[in-house]
């Protein structure tokens, strides 16, 4: 009996001592204090968005934050708009807030920082990024390009409501509309029955804000950037056909026209373009004037460089330039031994030619080859350029700023190039299913030198002609040697090298079709339709870009 006393005191003795130090681990565990830290950056429960002229800021909650500091600025901060001291998570940017009325249309950026009960906890800075104010509600129509001239704007608008009676003019930069820069202009009963009217004397090269009222109510503005100074037509080597509407105009100037002529042609009007060797320099430009219709110059033939010639340019500006079949004609079909230090093309339509740029025959030099802010469509096999003879040769090409659609092929070459750009640009539907995209196929003289660079653009599926939905392209022929700089490329689903990729080329880094991304391929509206592309602001052909 004894021994067994003796053990049971000793395990009751065992359990008290574990009990105890249970205990004290427990109460030990319960009393641990961790050091208090700065309250996290916030966080936005969704993106910045705008209702009207107001801006809403959903950040996440804190629990342990008291209120937030949210700073608004129109400048990236160099200067603050405004301060808001926000006791909830969820705050609206209007008059009520901030005093004043914000500005419609115009870009904000927006930051914050969360305050802790002890100031010393309070969160760092964290930039949301910028918002957009949304349009005043106007009749007002954007204005396209046409709409302008260096020193005057058409105003449209829709004629509903109550009339409008009077136009006014500020400065780009009086975002309240307080200071006309000049009289009100009354609006005619004819032109508000029209909806439009014309606005003179502006200065070239300037921004301003044109608004529209109905007595004292304003129905809307909308900025107008005139253009820079139009063509004198009285100036020297200026040949002005704005009043001659015969379509041989152009062939008739161009066969007496000086060294360095520039032929001024009418928006609107048709004009046969010459089938001619030229031995000089000449420009042919649209004026400026109201509507979209550009002058046209049709191509039964195409230009030449005459033999023996050394021509400084040969450039196209405003126009509409179109073949009449696309079996057989160019815009220049270089066969001649001759040197043309440049030739370019400017806000120009391109459409329905076997190629753009042909050098055929012999040993002809083309220097520099531009082409910018300009759509092409409808191209046959000879693309925007073919150096079709071992002998010829193109130095420097750019295409930049323009949008390309149903060519069979882009860069054919039998010669090297000593440097090739191609920046900002959309291209659908090209080149043909089981074309080569960059085509140098002459064995060893196959080379950029200075290098491709492909930038900011987007590129669309092939051309599938031959068989409807069947997709697919080879990359590059030659360039053994030639060096590739690719930033910020997009190309769509259904784009895909079959052989000769394009070394870091991407593909189908959007993923879905161009008809998603685009509004209307088919008619050349590169608006971009999918409002989640990346590239949306910084991608393909500015001048269907969004814009911040």
């Amino acid at each position: 009996m004894k021994n067994n006393y003796q053990f049971l005191n000793y395990n009751n003795f065992i359990l008290a001592v574990f009990t105890l130090l249970l205990v004290v681990a427990c109460n030990s565990s319960d009393d641990e204090v961790f050091e208090k830290t700065r309250l996290f950056g916030p966080v936005l429960n969704e993106d910045l968005h705008s209702e009207k002229n107001t801006i809403i800021v959903d950040i996440a909650k804190f629990k342990d934050a008291v209120a937030y500091t949210v700073e608004v600025s129109r400048d990236t901060f160099k200067t603050i708009e405004y301060t808001i001291q926000s006791d909830t998570n969820y705050v609206v940017i209007n008059k009520q807030t901030v005093g004043q009325e914000l500005f419609w249309n115009m870009l904000y950026q927006v930051r914050a920082k969360a305050h802790a009960d002890d100031p010393a906890y309070d969160s760092n800075v964290s930039d949301f990024g910028s918002v957009r104010t949304q349009v005043f509600e106007s009749i007002l129509n954007s204005p396209s390009p046409y709409d302008v001239t260096d020193i005057a704007a058409r105003v449209t608008w829709l004629p509903i409501g109550t009339a409008v009676t009077g136009i006014k003019v500020f400065a780009a930069d009086d975002f309240r509309l307080e200071n006309p820069l000049f009289p009100e202009r009354a609006v005619t009963a004819q032109e508000n029955q029209n909806g439009e009217a014309i606005v003179e004397g502006l200065s070239a090269s300037t921004t301003y804000q044109i608004a529209i009222y109905s007595g004292e109510e304003l129905r809307g503005w909308v900025n107008f950037t005139t253009r820079t100074p139009d063509l004198d037509p009285n100036a020297a080597g200026v040949i002005d056909l704005r009043n001659d509407e015969n379509p041989n105009a152009v062939a008739n100037a161009l066969s007496t026209a000086p060294n360095n002529a520039i032929i001024l042609v009418k928006r609107g009007i048709t004009y046969n373009a010459p089938s001619v060797a030229i031995d000089k320099s000449v420009t042919i430009q649209a004026a400026y004037g109201f509507g979209e219709e550009r002058a046209k110059l049709i191509f039964a033939g195409n230009f030449d460089v005459a033999n023996g010639a050394n021509v400084g340019h040969l450039r196209f500006v405003g126009l509409e330039l179109r073949g009449t079949d696309w079996g057989g004609k160019y815009v220049m079909n270089m066969g001649q031994v001759s040197t043309l230090d440049e030739m370019s093309f400017e806000d120009c339509y391109i459409t329905n030619f076997r190629g753009i740029l042909r050098q055929k025959d012999k040993a002809n030099v083309l220097n520099n080859y531009i082409i910018n802010n300009c759509v092409i469509d409808s191209i046959n096999g000879y693309g925007i350029v073919t150096v079709d003879n071992a002998a010829a040769k193109l130095n420097n090409m750019k295409l930049t700023n323009t949008s390309v659609n149903h060519s069979i092929s882009v860069i054919t070459s039998r010669n090297n190039f000593q440097s090739l750009l191609i920046s900002d640009c959309s291209m659908a539907n090209t080149p043909d299913t089981g074309a080569t995209l960059i085509n140098f196929r002459q064995s060893g003289q196959n080379n950029v030198a200075n290098g491709i660079n492909i930038t900011n653009c987007i590129f669309g599926h092939s051309w599938d002609r031959a068989t409807p939905d069947t997709f697919g392209i080879v990359g590059i022929a030659g360039l053994e040697q030639t060096s590739f700089q690719l930033l910020n490329n997009y190309t769509t689903k259904n784009f895909f090298f079959t052989k000769a990729e394009i070394p870091g080329f991407p593909i189908a880094n959007y993923t879905n079709t161009q008809n998603d991304l685009w509004v209307d391929v088919s008619k050349n509206n590169f608006y971009i339709k999918d409002k989640g592309f990346n590239g949306k602001y910084d991608a393909g052909d500015p001048k269907f870009r969004d814009k911040l």
